[in-house]
């Protein structure tokens, strides 16, 4: 996944790709809900952030989508699906 560029985004517009990395790098099978969760809602809080600027924005909401996918994707994997074992 291409990393968001920081040409003119400030750090506060780039602070959910920490947690998103923390997310995707954690090790420990029980902490990797939690970060994926911390990681939704900051992609989700820029995604807010963007919704009022009314500047062209295509290339970050695309990189921002194909974290969320990527995030659903890992969650996926690593929480187990309680309906699929009734």
């Amino acid at each position: 996944m291409k990393k968001p560029s920081s040409g003119n985004s400030s750090d506060s517009s780039l602070a959910w790709h920490s947690l998103y990395q923390a997310a995707l790098f954690e090790s420990d099978r029980e902490k990797i809900p939690a970060r994926i969760d911390a990681a939704e809602k900051a992609i989700l809080d820029r995604v807010k952030q963007l919704f009022v600027i009314k500047s062209d924005h295509i290339e970050e909401d695309q990189v921002l989508d194909d974290a969320l996918y990527a995030l659903r994707a890992l969650r996926n994997c690593v929480v187990p699906d309680v309906n699929a074992a009734a």
